[in-house]
């Protein structure tokens, strides 16, 4: 069991994976970080929400990568293909409007957007990429091109 991600708030981060947007915050917990006058809101949102948490794995017939985005509904999320290669996620969950009479207590729930960038190996069917989205995860499948096997011919030894 690895020490890391306990020293780290409990957040899992590969740094072997180049498009990876975590990041941690030293001063996350402590009274005085959500008042910083010199940090805009709007970076500590963004921040907050940017490390969508995302699985990918690959099957003999695909790559399966598994998002989890409590909270968006399809709409407010988007799944493109850039470069031929790059599959990209990205959205934003919006900040809950606030009304003069209310009075906050505590704001844990990450708001902003987000954005993943994933480049896929070169055995796979783009054009047949499919993604779907139940009870908040997102899921998409980008399917793998078959491998041709070579074709063997036996060779008669003569002798």
């Amino acid at each position: 069991m690895s020490l890391i991600p306990s020293i780290l708030g409990g957040r899992r981060s590969n740094v072997f994976d180049p498009f990876s947007f975590d990041m941690w915050d030293p001063f996350e917990g402590f009274p005085l970080s959500s008042n910083l006058a010199n940090v805009p809101s709007s970076a500590r949102e963004t921040s907050a929400f940017a490390n969508a948490r995302i699985d990918w794995k690959e099957t003999p017939e695909a790559h399966v990568f598994k998002a989890d985005l409590p909270g968006l509904k399809k709409e407010e999320v988007k799944v493109e293909v850039e470069e031929g290669k790059v599959l990209q996620i990205s959205g934003e969950r919006s900040k809950e409007q606030e009304e003069k009479n209310d009075q906050w207590h505590r704001v844990e729930r990450s708001s902003g957007k987000f954005l993943r960038r994933f480049r896929l190996p070169e055995n796979v069917k783009m054009d047949q990429v499919k993604a779907s989205m139940e009870n908040g995860v997102l899921t998409v499948t980008v399917p793998k091109e078959e491998v041709k096997k070579p074709e063997v011919k036996a060779i008669e030894i003569s002798g």
